[in-house]
């Protein structure tokens, strides 16, 4: 019987603490096991990666190869600088490899990576061994159980997982492992190329990247690169990566038990900071530092022995992690997950600076600038955190300098792009949380923009968080916003969250001057979240998807541009009708006007559905107090931002 040679592939799994491939690989047997990460150039040139994020991931690939090499001397992390989809199969021939090992990615992107290298590990003849854990359940096994279809609320899901047989205990890390074989290489970079036609994260950079310049590190040791090689800069985050930092936050955190039983997420501070009032586990979650399994058994353990006066689903600990596993069963089961365009469980609203398609139907990378001048100036400084509204921009200043900010901070900010006040399309935050979350992650960051944008998951829309208000609620004296806006570090807190309503005496005694040192609010605020409802309010009348053939040729767009242009019209026209029952009447007025609504029925009909959809609207408005500050507990949680 020919020798048992495991190439064990790292991914999103830097961990040995409860790790079911990394079980599964010992359990071969191996007379030689190769830890191997391959630095994939699609995720240094094609992914938006900020330099957070890079250093969060180099900390647990580091981690990770001090771990190795604790357990076997000769061990670490081999770190060969290629895509795997070419490096994979030179070192399975090379290295005599007989079973290729990993952990499972069930996120799009990863599918197809995945069935690439396992197809090509297949035809040289080695076998391949995957298992679940970076989910707690089989996502595939959740859909299945779904008819296929997405799960789109936190019910489905648990009625789905219900199904499926009961959680395994966690795994102890292993106490050995075997230490690789030769590690001969000859590699050329002709076979293994690593250019990209565009380089996503260029605006980054402060050099060259060089990480590419040799296939196993400048000293020829397969070690993890630098963010020099990176041609980076210095991070800025305060969070460190590793499972051994992972593990020790989160021992931390479960030493006050009762404050683990008690646990709700809406009522932790989006005002907290180092130290926030979460776990902050969520990108040692994403990289997969801490087993999302190990986690989950630890606080369900501690809710358990003090089962008294403990918090319950959805709102408590594993009421988050199953908020993960929900947008990870949805992206599995929806294609265009990520985009509007095609996408079939995102509601089609006519935002500004929506992603562009070629005529081939390829997105365009980097997006064309808009010619709409002012939805481009929206989106720049809300980006970054120059809007005139201290609260958001602490929160968007806080998430470029840290690379995390609090789930509630992540609704405020992405409430106010979107259907609050900009009105610019959520693909453009996500997009920028792409860049400088450290806990980016493909499920669960476009299942959050869709639900706080009202896309998809959640419909109130006229439940508006205010940039003035929601911040008072939580930090009256305006904390977050000493720290992250300096600018107004010595403004009275009366006026910290209006500074614009500041005497100018005060400003010149705080030392800033609105207008001068510290921008204006770039709009009425109010005027905008009105002006935001009624366009909502066609965009929901419509009631078209993201894979809609009108959507998909266009008509769909016109068709709404031409009714918020005749809201515009009516707006500024004097009319009989006032108050509420202007409102209610505007949107469904212009369709009528335009003889037909979502391109079937007669116009009358259309008309009617409007004036339904808004007076029910209205309705709820005036029921929950019109569009105050979001009740804390409505809304999942953002790419786990606060777990």
């Amino acid at each position: 019987m020919p020798p048992v040679r495991v190439l064990y592939w790292f991914r999103t799994d830097l961990r040995l603490t409860d790790s079911p491939a990394v079980k599964a690989a010992l359990d071969l047997a191996p007379s030689a096991l190769y830890p191997v990460w391959c630095w994939d150039p699609e995720y240094v040139y094609s992914h938006n990666v900020g330099v957070n994020r890079f250093q969060f991931l180099l900390d647990s690939m580091n981690d990770t190869s001090a771990a190795l090499t604790r357990l076997n001397p000769k061990s670490q992390l081999f770190v060969i600088r290629g895509s795997p989809r070419t490096l994979l199969k030179d070192l399975l021939l090379k290295w005599e490899i007989s079973h290729l090992v990993f952990e499972e990615d069930k996120s799009a992107y990863g599918r197809v990576r995945d069935a690439s290298v396992s197809a090509t590990a297949a035809s040289a003849g080695v076998k391949v061994v995957t298992r679940t854990g970076h989910t707690l359940w089989d996502t595939e096994a959740i859909v299945a159980k779904n008819g296929g279809h997405p799960t789109l609320t936190s019910e489905t899901l648990m009625k789905c997982v219900d199904k499926l047989p009961n959680l395994e205990p966690p795994i102890p890390a292993p106490n050995s492992i075997p230490p690789p074989g030769p590690l001969d290489l000859a590699l050329d970079r002709n076979y293994h190329p690593v250019s990209r036609p565009v380089d996503r994260n260029a605006r980054d950079r402060t050099a060259e990247v060089t990480v590419y310049d040799t296939f196993t590190g400048p000293h020829a040791d397969f070690a993890v690169p630098t963010l020099e090689e990176l041609g980076m800069p210095p991070a800025t985050t305060p969070y460190r990566g590793g499972e051994a930092e992972g593990l020790k936050r989160l021992e931390a955190f479960c030493s006050n038990e009762i404050a683990v039983a008690k646990f709700e997420k809406p009522k932790t501070s989006p005002a907290a900071f180092l130290p926030p009032q979460t776990t902050l586990m969520s990108p040692y979650l994403k990289f997969g530092c801490v087993s999302v399994r190990y986690f989950h058994k630890r606080v369900q353990d501690i809710i358990a022995k003090h089962k008294r006066g403990s918090s319950g689903l959805p709102v408590n600990l594993p009421g988050q992690l199953y908020f993960r596993e929900m947008y990870y069963a949805a992206e599995f089961a929806t294609p265009c997950f990520d985009r509007i365009r095609g996408n079939p469980i995102c509601r089609y609203i006519n935002w500004s600076l929506e992603n562009v398609y070629d005529a081939d139907g390829a997105l365009v990378v980097p997006r064309p600038v808009s010619d709409d001048a002012e939805a481009e100036m929206y989106f720049e400084r809300w980006k970054e955190g120059r809007t005139g509204f201290p609260w958001i921009d602490a929160l968007m200043r806080q998430l470029k300098h840290d690379g995390w900010i609090h789930h509630l901070g992540r609704h405020s900010v992405a409430c106010f792009l979107t259907r609050g006040h900009c009105f610019v399309s959520w693909e453009r935050g996500l997009e920028v949380f792409d860049q400088w979350l450290i806990d980016w992650d493909p499920c669960s960051n476009p299942g959050n923009w869709m639900w706080l944008s009202c896309s998809a998951f959640f419909h109130s829309y006229f439940r508006v968080y205010s940039p003035i208000a929601f911040g008072k609620k939580w930090d009256k004296h305006g904390d977050l916003i000493r720290q992250y806006v300096p600018e107004l570090k010595n403004f009275p807190a009366a006026h910290i969250y209006e500074p614009w309503k500041c005497p100018i005496a005060d400003q010149r005694k705080a030392g800033c001057i609105i207008g001068k040192n510290y921008p204006k609010p770039m709009f009425d605020e109010k005027a905008r979240k009105e002006h935001c409802l009624e366009r909502m309010k066609a965009a929901f009348a419509l009631g078209l998807k993201g894979d809609d053939t009108k959507v998909l040729d266009g008509s769909a767009r016109r068709e709404l541009d031409e009714a918020d242009a005749a809201t515009v019209i009516k707006s500024a026209a004097t009319s009989p009708v006032s108050g509420a029952k202007r409102k209610q009447a505007s949107v469904a007025d212009m369709f009528a006007a335009k003889g037909g609504g979502g391109g079937s029925g007669s116009s009358s009909s259309s008309a009617e559905k409007m004036q339904k959809i808004s007076a029910a609207a209205d309705q709820a408005k005036s029921r929950s107090g019109g569009s105050r500050a979001l009740d804390t507990k409505e809304g999942g949680n953002e790419a786990l931002g606060d777990m």
